[in-house]
C-alpha cells in the first residue's frame, strides 16, 4: 500500500464516525501531514458544524506547518456556502500547497468546483486515491444526487425453512413473531440508527405493531412510513404514539391529524397524499427527494419488499436467518443473485446482497 493510500485510508476510517449524524451530508475524514507525520485530524462529526477539513486545521497547533503540508480528504472539498463556509477557501487560506482527494463530489453545487478553486489558487491536486472505497463510503449520498432517489436497504427475518411470517388468522392479535435472536435485533437497532427513513406496510402495522425506533441502542431514530391507502389503521398503534415523526401515505387528500378517523391529533403525525392506482415506489421516491432523504430501509411484509425486488428498486438486502422453523405461514421474498457475504451472529446467519 503507498503512501497515499494509507493516509487516505486513515480518512475514510475518521469519516466513518459520522455515520448516523451527519445526513443529508456525506462523511468527510480529513488528514493532515508534515513530513511524512500526521499533525491533524478532523472529521464531519453533525449535520449543519464544522466539516471535516476545518476539525482538521484546527486540530494542528502550529499553523505556520500547514505552508509544507499535505492536506487528504476522502471526498472534494466543497466550494459553496452551505451551512458552512467554503473549505476549500479555508485550504487557499492557509497555503497549504498539496491536496489528495479519494473521489469527486457528485452534488451539483461542488462537482468539480472545489478541485478548480484549489488549482487556480496554485495548490498540486491528486484525485482517485482509494476511488472506490470513498465512493462505497458514501454511497447513500451518491445514490441520491445521481439516481435522484434514496439508497434503499431491504431487510427481514427468515425462519430456517424459508417463512418471514406465521398464518394470521382474521382474529389473531397482533404482534411479532420473532425469528431473530436478542443480538440481531440489537443489530437490527444499529441500522436503524445509520438510516433517515424507515418503511412497512399496512399489513405489518396491523399485524407486527411494531415501533420503528431504537430503542435497543443509543442513537436517532429514523423517521417512521406507512403506507395506509385508506387509513384504516387503528389509533392504538405504536405507530401512533407521537413519540416520532411519522408519515401516512394514503389516497385520501387534503387529510390532517385532527380530521382522520385513524389516528388523534398529534403534531408528529403527517399524511402525504399518492396515487395508489399507479406506482407508487416513485412517488415515494420523488417525495424522499425532495425532503432531502438519502436512506430508506424497509422492514414491511413479503408484499412490499417483493415490489420492490421487481421494480428493482432496491440497493441493498439483509436477510437475517432465524434458527427457527415455522412449518408453514407467509414465504420470504427471494432475490436472485449470489449473496456478497454471510456473516454468524450467534445462531443467526446474516447473509447481504448488493444490487448491482
Amino acid at each position: 500500500m503507498s503512501e497515499h493510500n494509507q493516509y487516505m485510508q486513515r480518512c475514510i476510517e475518521l469519516a466513518k464516525n459520522g455515520l448516523g449524524n451527519v445526513a443529508p451530508n456525506p462523511m468527510v475524514g480529513c488528514v493532515i501531514v508534515y513530513k511524512d507525520q500526521i499533525i491533524g485530524e478532523g472529521y464531519h462529526q453533525k449535520y449543519g458544524k464544522a466539516h471535516a477539513e476545518v476539525n482538521a486545521i484546527n486540530s494542528v497547533k502550529d499553523k505556520s506547518l500547514l505552508t509544507n503540508s499535505r492536506l487528504y480528504v476522502n471526498l472534494e472539498p466543497c466550494a459553496h456556502f452551505g451551512k458552512t463556509p467554503p473549505c476549500s477557501d479555508l485550504i487557499v487560506e492557509y497555503k497549504i500547497p498539496e491536496v489528495i482527494i479519494g473521489c469527486v463530489d457528485s452534488f451539483s453545487l461542488v462537482a468539480g468546483k472545489g478541485i478548480n478553486r484549489l488549482r487556480q489558487a496554485g495548490i498540486s491536486v491528486i484525485c482517485g486515491i482509494n476511488e472506490a472505497e470513498c465512493r462505497e463510503l458514501n454511497k447513500r449520498f451518491f445514490t441520491f444526487h445521481e439516481r435522484k432517489r434514496p439508497y434503499v436497504i431491504l431487510k427481514w427475518a427468515q425462519t430456517l425453512d424459508g417463512f418471514i411470517d406465521k398464518s394470521r388468522e382474521s382474529n389473531s392479535k397482533p404482534g411479532i413473531n420473532w425469528i431473530s435472536n436478542k443480538y440481531s435485533k440489537i443489530l437490527v437497532h444499529q441500522w436503524r440508527t445509520q438510516e433517515q427513513a424507515i418503511l412497512v406496510g399496512n399489513r405489518t402495522a396491523l399485524n407486527d405493531n411494531p415501533q420503528l425506533n431504537v430503542r435497543l441502542v443509543s442513537g436517532k431514530s429514523p423517521l417512521r412510513m406507512v403506507l395506509d391507502k385508506d387509513l384504516k389503521l387503528p389509533n392504538s398503534l405504536n405507530l401512533f404514539d407521537k413519540s416520532i415523526p411519522t408519515l401516512i401515505f394514503t389516497q385520501r387528500e387534503n387529510v390532517t391529524s385532527s380530521s382522520s378517523s385513524s389516528s388523534s391529533s398529534c403534531e408528529n403525525i403527517e399524511y402525504i397524499s399518492i396515487d395508489f392506482s399507479a406506482d407508487i415506489h416513485p412517488q415515494i421516491n420523488d417525495f424522499l427527494y425532495q425532503k432531502n432523504i438519502q436512506s430508506l430501509i424497509v422492514e414491511g411484509g413479503s408484499t412490499l419488499l417483493n415490489s420492490y425486488i421487481k421494480n428493482d428498486l432496491w440497493d441493498e438486502a439483509r436477510v437475517i436467518i432465524g434458527n427457527t422453523t415455522f412449518g408453514s405461514g407467509l414465504k420470504a421474498p427471494v432475490i436472485n443473485l449470489p449473496n456478497q457475504f454471510i456473516e454468524e451472529f450467534g445462531d443467526d446467519k446474516l447473509i447481504f446482497f448488493r444490487n448491482k
